[in-house]
């Protein structure tokens, strides 16, 4: 009998191109890329059945310090292997490593069923609902981000304190300022070009050294995955011209802080099903209810949009990030922008995520509430804000600490329901660690005010 022996096309162009090895990759529940170079025999087993990875990227910090609150993983486990299965769509080669080959993957358990707590399995578990209800999530990411003139060596030797700017000043959207550092800006383009993370604009924002890119837009698992991407490349692009990019939400108080916008609509495949040709807003009944799912739900999925201490330092009243639960029709004020336009064009953009979200777990977040709202058939009862938050007067602000919207979260029978019992545990204990270490930590702020004065 005739067997399928066909192998995939990125294998195939391995074993031809003679490469001695393969870069691998996985996320942590922070959004960081925690991988290895495999020798190519051993990425050979490893394409086929999975290869051991020890289980501690979800027992630990973005810090290395281990947790003493989870149950997945921990001390009392030991630690083992966990299984990473790659995804061989996810081939890229690196053009600033020498075209080396790279794959991402993702955790699985052993009867190869999905690790409950691996973020891209978290993603892969709402599309699949979305599936199933005859949706294709098409998403797209934007990122703010401050750029230094540091590198490790530096930034540690200046004990966290006081980094110097890419440029000095205020130069949104200044091409002055871009041409100032046109080899790097130019290298983020063309480079992240190849290794399939297409930018479709990228331009300085308000700040000091801050940069805004626009990821193109794609399915929602390939953009979560250039989402992923393009933090570690802009990190290691900018290593080659001495500049350190920094992701976190707001790392002064004088400065707006960074988000991560996600844009989203819902297709059949052939169209947009956010597009309503026959109401005034050209939102159809499904926008209506999705937006409807998402201003519901906002608070209870909030650790997945600010999901650091530091987070919270974003949303501050007067400044651009967004607050409360409001939606505007091309408002950039409101935490859910609806636009409305063409039948190609129409989406919604949440707006509230900062640039220190994990992609897989803040789409998964978005998406989630969205599909709550169109299950549940909610109506769009809210009216959109105007001007700058007009109408919103009576609408609660977000909570100001990661340890309060944690414990939202926790409690959200939404959450369970989409993201799995495990995960929100999971998640909650991690947030959780992250605020007692807040709390045991003294910071510049109180040695300046108290030092000498108390």
């Amino acid at each position: 009998m005739a067997t399928n022996t066909q192998v995939h096309p990125a294998l195939d162009a391995i074993r031809k191109s003679g490469a001695s090895k393969v870069k691998v990759a996985c996320s942590d529940i922070d959004g960081i890329l925690r991988g290895k170079y495999l020798h190519k025999d051993k990425f050979e087993g490893a394409a086929e059945g999975g290869f051991g990875f020890c289980d501690v990227v979800f027992g630990w910090d973005s810090g290395d310090q281990c947790y003493d609150n989870a149950q997945v993983t921990g001390w009392q486990h030991g630690f083992p292997d966990a299984l990473a299965r790659l995804d061989l769509d996810t081939h890229r080669q690196v053009p600033w490593d020498g075209m080396v080959d790279f794959f991402l993957g993702e955790f699985v358990n052993a009867d190869g069923t999905p690790y409950p707590v691996c973020p891209r399995q978290t993603l892969k578990r709402v599309l699949a609902r979305a599936g199933k209800l005859g949706f294709q999530v098409m998403t797209g990411v934007e990122y703010e981000w401050f750029n230094f003139r540091e590198t490790p060596q530096s930034w540690a030797a200046k004990k966290g304190v006081g980094p110097e700017t890419l440029t000095p000043g205020m130069f949104g959207y200044s091409l002055l300022r871009a041409n100032q550092n046109r080899d790097f800006f130019n290298a983020l383009l063309d480079e992240m070009l190849a290794f399939r993370v297409p930018i479709e604009g990228l331009h300085t924002e308000t700040g000091p050294g801050v940069y805004e890119a626009a990821i193109g837009f794609s399915e929602a698992l390939e953009q979560a995955d250039r989402a992923v991407l393009f933090k570690t490349g802009a990190k290691e692009i900018g290593a080659r011209f001495g500049i350190m990019p920094s992701f976190m939400a707001k790392w002064s108080q004088q400065y707006p802080g960074c988000s991560g916008h996600i844009h989203q609509s819902l297709s059949d495949g052939k169209s947009n099903l956010f597009y309503g040709a026959e109401t005034p807003t050209r939102m159809s009944p499904l926008f209506e209810s999705y937006l409807a799912g998402q201003l519901a739900c906002l608070m209870e999925f909030a650790p997945m949009f600010w999901p650091t201490i530091n987070s919270y330092k974003r949303l501050v009243d007067g400044f651009w990030a967004p607050v409360k639960p409001t939606w505007g029709l091309d408002n950039r004020t409101a935490s859910f922008r609806v636009i409305a336009g063409s039948p190609k064009a129409t989406r919604l953009e949440t707006r509230c995520p900062g640039a220190d979200i994990n992609p897989y777990l803040a789409m998964a977040a978005v998406v989630a509430a969205g599909l709550h709202g169109v299950e549940k058939g909610l109506k769009l009862t809210a009216a959109p804000i105007t001007g700058t938050n007009q109408g919103a007067e009576n609408i609660p602000r977000a909570p100001r600490t990661l340890i309060e919207t944690t414990r939202i979260f926790r409690d959200s029978a939404v959450a369970r329901d989409f993201l799995g019992d495990t995960f929100v545990e999971h998640f909650a204990a991690t947030r959780e660690w992250e605020w007692r270490q807040w709390l045991d930590g003294v910071t510049d702020w109180e040695l300046k005010r108290y030092f000498e004065i108390i």
